[in-house]
């Protein structure tokens, strides 16, 4: 309830009292009555308790406010889903945790309980505002597939960038980066690569061609010392390692299939 209502609420149990006790378990955890406690602690008065000694208080959690309250079909349906969810993680017996057995006490057919469980797992947010009725179970739900539908999304890319570059990939499984960090990372890297191969291919036409076309010329008997640019003259040393980088540069082009 809100203020208002809680004051209006507070004032029928001035003027009448409190007709229905609240209901706690053997823990003393409240199972129906907050409102009405928090209306007597609005008057300063004790409020009355009872303790519930049944074996399914989530059941009765369920039953009580689907009994005492106005409900629209969407409040009843999340209200449904979460004695479904809380007896799942409590372990409560099998009866007690079966959908169809609180879908005939909520009285909404299966399918809108699904829907109030899509948004309990995607939405969660939305829970409470469905049930107080602020936000209908259709709008909560169509928010809860957009993030159902965005989360395998960025399963999917995650996948991809596991292929892609397995580094990126675990430092997002380990929080280092979000995954569109990872990604925009990602593409600086191919950028970085793809601007390297460039270069890398603009130097080898270069270079290769102009080597290869001197081969059986005067070129090399015309080579003059003296007029090499300081510190890129010509030695027996350099063309060591010429006819070594051609050698590898050859290898790699059998392993690549280049002609």
């Amino acid at each position: 309830m809100d203020d208002d209502e809680l004051h209006a609420l507070a004032e029928d149990i001035r003027e009448n009292g409190l007709l229905h006790p609240v209901v706690r378990d053997v823990d003393g955890q409240i199972l129906d009555g907050r409102n009405r406690l928090k209306a007597c602690e609005i008057l300063g008065i004790e409020a009355q308790f009872v303790a519930y000694e049944g074996s399914a208080p989530r059941s009765y959690v369920l039953s009580a406010n689907l009994r005492r309250r106005s409900l629209s079909r969407g409040q009843a349906a999340m209200i449904a889903a979460k004695a479904c969810s809380d007896s799942e993680q409590e372990g409560r017996s099998e009866s007690e945790q079966s959908a169809r057995s609180v879908s005939e006490q909520a009285g909404v057919s299966l399918g809108r309980i699904g829907q109030a469980s899509t948004v309990m797992q995607y939405a969660s947010d939305y829970v409470d505002r469905v049930i107080s009725g602020v936000s209908g179970l259709d709008a909560a739900y169509e928010v809860a597939r957009e993030r159902k539908n965005q989360a395998s999304s960025d399963e999917a890319r995650l996948d991809r960038l596991r292929t892609e570059d397995p580094e990126l990939a675990n430092r997002v499984v380990e929080g280092e980066l979000t995954l569109n960090g990872a990604l925009a990372e990602r593409r600086e890297r191919v950028e970085e690569q793809n601007r390297q191969r460039h270069v890398a291919t603009q130097l080898l036409c270069e270079i290769v061609p102009a080597v290869a076309e001197t081969r059986g010329t005067e070129v090399f008997r015309q080579f003059d010392p003296s007029l090499a640019p300081a510190g890129r003259t010509v030695t027996r040393e350099v063309i060591a390692h010429a006819i070594s980088a051609l050698r590898e540069m050859d290898a790699v082009w059998k392993q690549r299939g280049l002609a």
